[in-house]
């Protein structure tokens, strides 16, 4: 048989599930479910947040040169510079020599996550590395006949202190990589999804595997006939595919796994029109696949293969570069907005009685609900904190300041605090809607179809959607699906640069697109 491939397929079916979100013969799958007692045990336990295996290893690979470095620097100014003066030739030497460990740390795997866990093993392989550094520094010395001119008690100190210092260093981030995975910190929680035969075959794969991160919590099937079984290799049957959006959303799930077959696109598809909006990896399993795919279109856990669906968005380091954009920028913000929030505040004091600021609860990430601070624009008695009714045009609820600030969105600055201090918003992203935002008479979520899809990262103070001109009122169905629309092209194009862009061009688009803001 030729081979498939695999990528396009994917992509066709990825592509054909998302366009079928947005008809209108999706379930809505968005209204909270009753769970099964055996998924209430797992979602009612306490679960922490996890930690990204690749920022891990990236932070040990930044730590192990700022180490090296360190030691190289101290030993040389501690004896070499003293005695001969400062010669700009260490500090190259030195910078040349913990590169070259850092590159043979990699190419010996000390990098690997499982690997920090070891201790045998890590030591032998890290020993042999650092020694391979400074042969290979040794032999290109004696060849550029430099030899001489190197401080013998110099290189001897720089190998054994830095030998010392990597091994100390090594075992405290052993047991600290122990202690994370006790805790959960470093599992990858699985759900299954087909909870026959192939299921357990599947389970019992993922089980087998020594130093696995995978942690299945259960699995889940829609079929109540004999196919479907009550448990997988140990692990209980928590429910139907339907109640995987309302599990995730009240306990922490990195992975959905199909251990259908992909022969079953059509029930694939359907359960895909039911995921999608999740903020987690969907996968389909191959251990039982027939068909032969082109090698790299495969992804493994352990010795599994898999094939992607659908990727979590912003994850790992680029999780951490958005943290930090929003801290960093985020606080800079906040110190120049300080002068114009005390004067709004002052006006919204003389203008009418009540508190200045006020909560009101929003959806956030993973539809959590959370409370973002706006200034006060209604008047203290007509206030409206869950947004059952939606500001119009000369809406009479409105104060004479109110008017102002709500045209120019001055009443969102205060969501500065929520992104510098509280970490529940973003500087840019989807705008948190108010929990009983309506059009019409009909929630959001029941207005356009894969609305919660725009969940799957964190919300921010003003986003892609904003800037060109869907702010506002919320009037008639082409403007919210339009907000859907420019949100989930911003999820599935981030990058700091793009994040940039939005904040800077938010200014001029106050200005000049607020038609549809009262």
């Amino acid at each position: 048989m030729e081979p498939i491939n695999a990528r396009s397929m994917l992509d066709a079916a990825a592509s054909a599930a998302m366009a079928a979100s947005s008809t209108a013969d999706r379930p809505p799958v968005e209204r909270r479910r009753r769970l099964t007692p055996a998924a209430l045990v797992v979602t009612n336990q306490k679960v922490p947040s996890a930690y990204s295996p690749i920022v891990i290893a990236g932070a040990v690979r930044i730590a192990d040169f700022a180490l090296i470095g360190l030691i190289g620097l101290s030993v040389y100014f501690a004896y070499v510079a003293p005695r001969s003066g400062f010669q700009w030739e260490y500090p190259a030497a030195i910078f040349g020599m913990t590169l070259a460990t850092v590159i043979s740390f990699q190419a010996a795997d000390l990098y690997d996550i499982d690997m920090f866990r070891g201790q045998l093993r890590q030591m032998t392989r890290m020993i042999s590395a650092w020694a391979f550094v400074f042969l290979l520094f040794i032999g290109a010395s004696f060849f550029a006949k430099l030899g001489g001119e190197v401080s013998r008690l110099w290189l001897g100190g720089f190998f054994l202190v830095g030998l010392i210092g990597l091994i100390a260093e090594r075992l405290f981030l052993r047991a600290l990589v122990r202690g994370w995975a006790r805790d959960g910190r470093l599992d990858r929680r699985t759900v299954i999804v087909g909870s026959d035969q192939n299921g357990e075959q599947l389970v019992e794969a993922l089980k087998r595997q020594d130093d696995s991160d995978i942690h299945v919590l259960g699995v889940f099937d829609d079929r109540n006939d004999t196919r479907a079984l009550e448990a997988c290799a140990g692990s209980p049957k928590l429910g139907k595919v339907d109640d995987i959006v309302e599990f995730a959303r009240r306990t922490r799930v990195d992975l959905v796994l199909f251990a259908l077959p992909i022969s079953a696109e059509t029930r694939i598809l359907e359960m895909l029109k039911k995921l999608w909006v999740l903020p987690v990896d969907i996968r389909l399993s191959a251990h039982t696949n027939k068909l032969r795919f082109r090698p790299r279109a495969y992804s493994y856990l352990g010795d599994v293969p898999t094939l992607d669906v659908f990727e979590a968005p912003i994850t790992d380091w680029d999780l951490v570069m958005k943290w930090l954009f929003d801290r960093i920028v985020g606080s800079i913000c906040l110190l120049l907005a300080l002068p114009v929030m005390a004067l709004v505040a002052l006006a919204i004091k003389l203008d009418s009685p009540g508190p200045v600021l006020f909560r009101q609860k929003r959806f956030g990430f993973n539809n959590e609900r959370i409370d973002v601070f706006k200034f006060r624009s209604l008047y203290h008695h007509q206030a409206d904190p869950n947004a059952s009714k939606v500001v119009t045009k000369n809406d009479p609820r409105v104060t004479r300041v109110g008017r102002f600030i709500r045209k120019t969105s001055l009443d969102e600055l205060p969501q500065l605090f929520n992104v510098v201090f509280k970490g529940n918003l973003s500087l840019v992203g989807p705008r948190p809607h108010a929990v009983q935002g309506k059009l019409q008479s009909r929630l959001f979520d029941e207005a356009v179809d894969g609305y919660f899809a725009r969940h799957r990262v964190k919300p921010g103070i003003t986003g892609w959607a904003q800037i060109n001109g869907w702010r506002g009122e919320i009037d008639n169905e082409e403007k919210i699906q339009k907000r859907v629309e420019f949100d989930l092209y911003y999820i599935e194009n981030w990058s700091v640069l793009f994040d940039l862009y939005i904040l800077l061009k938010t200014p001029l688009a106050l200005l000049t697109k607020n038609e549809n803001a009262y």
